[in-house]
């Protein structure tokens, strides 16, 4: 069982992103306050649980969670700040419209831009230590999974229901084929099978 928090003194917000390493699409970013008190046995880093089980958490966290709020930065921004930046950028709109101010940030990761002057800690592979930083995982692979399958169906092409934006095989040929659309970030090199990013 995840730990449900890293202090006791402020109400705790865990945040994550999903998409950061996609060719097309926003980033989306979650945040999600869980009372000191919640507990699940099943609540885990979205990326090693079934899309079944994301969606069946996705209610329970809805459901049980003090607030929560996802936001996302578009593909536009994330050309003109680099995929780094954008991310911070979600996730501070994430917080933005949380019902419940946090008093502490736990954000996935090694790196976060600091939020209102509210305290932060970084936890390295935090979804898989943290309740309230799983939770923010798994909504924000979830809606960005839904935004996704939603342009997919306007753009067939480019396997987006399967690849949901990331840079398979299939999907850089399209690109190579077909071109870009307006929802993919045009600083990324499209042809490199390892994407390399610029994160700095």
């Amino acid at each position: 069982m995840l730990l449900s928090t890293f202090q006791e003194q402020y109400l705790e917000a865990g945040c994550d992103e999903a998409g950061r390493g996609c060719l097309a699409g926003p980033v989306f970013a979650a945040a999600v306050i869980f009372s000191p008190s919640f507990k699940h046995d099943i609540l885990n880093d979205s990326k090693i649980l079934s899309a079944v089980q994301r969606y069946t958490l996705r209610k329970i966290i809805e459901q049980e969670a003090l607030a929560f709020a996802v936001a996302s930065a578009s593909p536009e921004e994330i050309d003109q700040i680099n995929i780094l930046n954008a991310s911070y950028l979600a996730m501070h709109r994430a917080l933005d419209t949380l019902k419940v101010q946090a008093e502490y940030i736990l954000v996935d990761g090694n790196r976060f831009k600091t939020y209102k002057n509210i305290p932060h800690q970084c936890i390295i592979k935090g979804d898989g230590k943290y309740l309230s930083i799983a939770a923010a995982s798994i909504l924000a692979k979830t809606y960005r999974d839904d935004y996704m399958d939603a342009l997919a169906n306007a753009h067939p092409e480019y396997d987006w229901l399967r690849n949901k934006g990331y840079p398979t095989k299939k999907h850089r040929d399209a690109v190579l084929k077909h071109g870009l659309t307006p929802y993919h970030r045009k600083t990324f090199r499209i042809t490199d099978p390892q994407l390399k990013l610029e994160l700095s």
